[in-house]
């Protein structure tokens, strides 16, 4: 996983962070898991399943609210991250180490287009007060 800084943040709090493999990590960040509180639970996409960019497609649940989490870029869901299913506050802990779900873009061209859509750290930071 890389840093922070070179994820891109969509407009809805997820980020984004383009592996080596070509896979995208997908997580929420931290202004979004203190605008939530106590994360409760995770409920998952499916493995396998299509998803377009800002599609909502899994929802967070904590003490104070509901939350869609929307993908950030299109492709097909590879993978869940399974530890939240027993431990959701991970999410609160570490935003930017704990990865909710894998994405493998349908194309390079597709993700690039994609990724012009999202933003870097300090774009994002400014856009969302923080």
């Amino acid at each position: 996983m890389n840093t922070q800084d070179t994820f891109k943040f969509a407009e809805t709090h997820e980020w984004a962070d383009l592996e080596a493999d070509g896979l995208v990590w997908v997580g929420i960040s931290n202004h979004a898991q203190e605008a939530l509180g106590d994360v409760m639970f995770f409920q998952v996409p499916k493995v396998g399943q299509q998803v377009k960019q800002g599609e909502a497609i899994a929802v967070l649940e904590s003490v104070k609210a509901a939350s869609d989490i929307h993908a950030p870029v299109s492709g097909e869901i590879i993978a869940l991250n399974e530890e939240l299913e027993n431990a959701p506050e991970l999410v609160n802990e570490k935003p930017y180490e704990v990865w909710l779900f894998k994405i493998k873009p349908h194309s390079e061209e597709a993700l690039l287009a994609d990724l012009k859509q999202l933003m870097g750290i300090d774009q994002y930071s400014a856009s969302a007060g923080v």
